[in-house]
């Protein structure tokens, strides 16, 4: 008996290393964009791009390989790159902080400057960038990729060092408040009682990291044992779960077969940690509720100097600042020379590490042909990718575009709304490397 358990063990393990390897690899053959086999484009254009994260990273290690004699100058005052997509299994003591930090230098290419400097404004009329220490960056063409900011202030009472403490968690704030949300969830898992899960009325980075906390950590209770001492209520503004009506729908069925209340049309204001107790807007006026746990995301806006430029949406989202922005060419609409990307690009999909892997090409296809003199083909169609986690080990990989259609990579082999091992395992294992690879400009 003992070895035919050693015999199974065996198998199992070669079997998930088996599927590890191939949820890995095919992910990187759906992802992959080849390298560009064209000659260099001869310039000496100043090309100024804004932000180190994802998007500017990508796109700098593009370009310098598209470009020869071009002076490319990175801006961003932060030293260190965070690997976003990670927050959520930090938060959900998964894995370590420090699995989602790495330094931002060590994924530039040679022939790209970084001046690691806030941008204090940008004056599209002179096409002069001013950082904070007092330097001016003139640019011939110019890519704003700034991410977004975390108005916390937004909502009163409440502090980044209160995370962690009285049942306050707060994931989106970087890898330390995703663990010490680990750290306050953690304690509610044990003891039980009333979590808020909350999302804001604004556009925000990845809009399916508040239902992955909220499936993770209802998931952990019951591992625990303890979820029949806990009620978990989902409070948003918004009048759906999802914004795909087909996915909005599966993420219903699944909070109602885990017994998962709740509050739509309400938007958090503000919080009284001491009397634990959060103040949700409604159209009935304001309602408090009491918590043991609760989670906040608050509204997410573009950097400052993006809406003093002139250059955001005068008609939409104008309290958010986003870029105004042709949604398929990532090139502003009023100003030919700048193209936005990422989070600040004000498109109405797009907030997602997998979308920042199909912007970028559109936006390198777009400068290299601006430079060269012939016409841009690309168009990027609103893919975005979501590996909504459902319980640890499982989960459903949402692709979809502009128009709310489902695009899976893998037709045929991965149901777009099943809860599945393997969609698991793109999240948790392929995911990164594929990330790490679109950073180098390879995928």
């Amino acid at each position: 008996m003992m070895g035919h358990w050693m015999m199974a063990s065996r198998f199992e393990t070669t079997r998930r290393a088996f599927l590890a390897r191939a949820a890995a690899g095919s992910l990187a053959v759906a992802l992959h964009t080849g390298p560009v086999r064209a000659q260099p484009v001869q310039t000496s254009a100043r090309i100024v791009i804004i932000g180190a994260g994802a998007a500017g990273t990508a796109l700098a290690n593009r370009l310098v390989r598209r470009l020869d004699g071009a002076q490319i100058t990175l801006i961003d005052p932060r030293g260190q790159h965070l690997y976003q997509p990670g927050l959520t299994l930090v938060a959900a003591g998964l894995r370590p902080a420090d699995y989602v930090v790495s330094q931002t230098s060590d994924w530039l290419p040679d022939g790209v400057t970084l001046i690691p400097q806030a941008v204090a404004g940008l004056d599209p009329e002179t096409r002069v960038v001013e950082t904070e220490d007092g330097q001016s960056l003139p640019y011939d063409y110019l890519v704003l990729a700034p991410g977004l900011v975390l108005d916390h202030d937004a909502i009163d009472g409440f502090s980044l060092d209160m995370v962690g403490q009285n049942g306050i968690g707060a994931l989106y704030a970087g890898p330390d408040h995703a663990a010490r949300t680990w750290t306050a969830a953690s304690q509610f898992i044990e003891e039980g009682g009333r979590g808020l899960f909350t999302r804001p009325a604004t556009e925000i980075k990845c809009a399916g990291a508040p239902l992955k906390h909220t499936f993770l950590i209802e998931d952990r209770l019951q591992r625990a044992g303890n979820r029949a001492a806990a009620e978990i209520v989902y409070a948003a503004p918004q009048a759906s779960l999802f914004g795909v009506p087909i996915v909005a729908e599966r993420v219903r069925m699944l909070f109602g077969d885990r017994g998962i209340g709740t509050q739509m049309g309400r938007t958090l204001t503000a919080i009284d940690a001491s009397a634990k107790i959060a103040t949700f807007e409604t159209d009935d006026g304001p309602e408090d509720e009491q918590y043991d746990y609760i989670h906040i995301i608050p509204p997410q806006r573009a950097p400052e100097f993006i809406r003093q430029s002139g250059l955001s949406w005068e008609d939409r989202w104008t309290d958010q600042g986003w870029v105004d922005v042709d949604q398929y060419t990532l090139r502003h609409n009023r100003y030919d020379e700048i193209w936005a990307v990422g989070d600040v690009a004000g498109v109405p999909k797009g907030k997602t590490a997998a979308s920042v892997k199909w912007q970028v090409p559109v936006v390198e296809d777009q400068m290299v042909s601006a430079i060269g003199g012939r016409e841009a083909t690309e168009r990027y169609n609103g893919y975005t990718s979501c590996p909504l986690i459902t319980r640890i080990g499982r989960a459903m990989l949402i692709e979809f575009d502009y128009d709310n259609n489902l695009t899976p990579s893998f037709p045929g082999l991965i149901a777009p709304l099943e809860e599945l091992w393997i969609s698991w395992l793109m999240k948790e294992v392929a995911l990164k490397a594929t990330y790490n690879a679109m950073l180098r400009g390879r995928a």
